[in-house]
């Protein structure tokens, strides 16, 4: 397994898609607070003002839509080159072939989605002054919530990303998934009542609870821990579980 995992960081090392992705998310986190210079509002925001709504009011985003690129570079892309055939060639094991692309593929994800979290904050700081920061448990609290969820949304695109054998239809359905699938979803808790507790202890909703973890109550913060801990082995099994029979040419 330690030796899976060291070649598949080798590869996320090495991954175009990845360095893009990361380097363009470094220079919006360092050019995006200046567009505060320039706004016309009479002062400067204060920097936890600026992390609650600009840093913590996209990450969202950034969690569910950035990381689908490098899925499908990352992962599906090894179908199509015929690396994949040669990994399942080796004498390893599908399911630790699987779960070590899993969790680099999840170290990823986490990188890009603290980008934000870390550089922005840190630049605005530096912009704005360190006189009205975020208050440090609230930081460090959202920040591993981030990570948190930032790998269970992984392991539901790996899941999707070994169904596929081509890059760009891993992307766009990644991408159309992520965006569309809340409406749906709250429609059909609307629609059907059995479904509504499922939806607001799911990734998708909790992922908008990390904003106001500070004003949670205890057993509401547990389950925030708790859901995506439960996604991630819940869908790393359902992918490796669905990578053990999937033919692969």
């Amino acid at each position: 397994m330690g030796n899976l995992l060291k070649t598949e960081w080798y590869k996320l090392k090495r991954d175009r898609s990845f360095r893009f992705l990361t380097w363009m998310l470094l220079a919006a986190a360092v050019l995006f607070p200046l567009i505060e210079f320039d706004n016309g509002s009479p002062g400067l925001p204060a920097v936890k003002d600026y992390y609650l709504e600009n840093v913590l009011g996209t990450h969202g985003n950034i969690v569910k839509l950035i990381p689908s690129i490098l899925a499908g570079f990352f992962i599906t892309n090894e179908y199509s080159m015929g690396t994949m055939k040669s990994i399942v060639s080796s004498g390893n094991s599908r399911v630790r072939i699987y779960f070590a692309k899993l969790i680099v593929f999840s170290v990823g994800t986490t990188i890009i989605s603290l980008i934000l979290p870390i550089f922005m904050t840190g630049a605005s700081a530096i912009y704005f002054g360190f006189q009205e920061m975020p208050e440090w448990t609230y930081y460090f609290q959202t920040v591993g919530l981030i990570i948190l969820y930032g790998a269970a949304f992984a392991s539901i695109m790996a899941v999707f990303s070994i169904l596929f054998t081509d890059s760009g239809k891993t992307i766009g359905f990644l991408l159309m998934f992520f965006i569309f699938v809340d409406w749906p979803l709250q429609v059909l808790a609307a629609k059907v009542p059995f479904f509504e507790p499922i939806l607001y202890h799911s990734v998708f909703k909790l992922i908008y609870d990390i904003i106001i973890v500070n004003t949670l109550e205890s057993a509401e913060v547990l389950t925030l821990v708790v859901v995506p801990i439960v996604t991630f082995f819940a869908f790393g099994a359902l992918g490796s579980f669905i990578f053990q029979r999937k033919e692969i040419k």
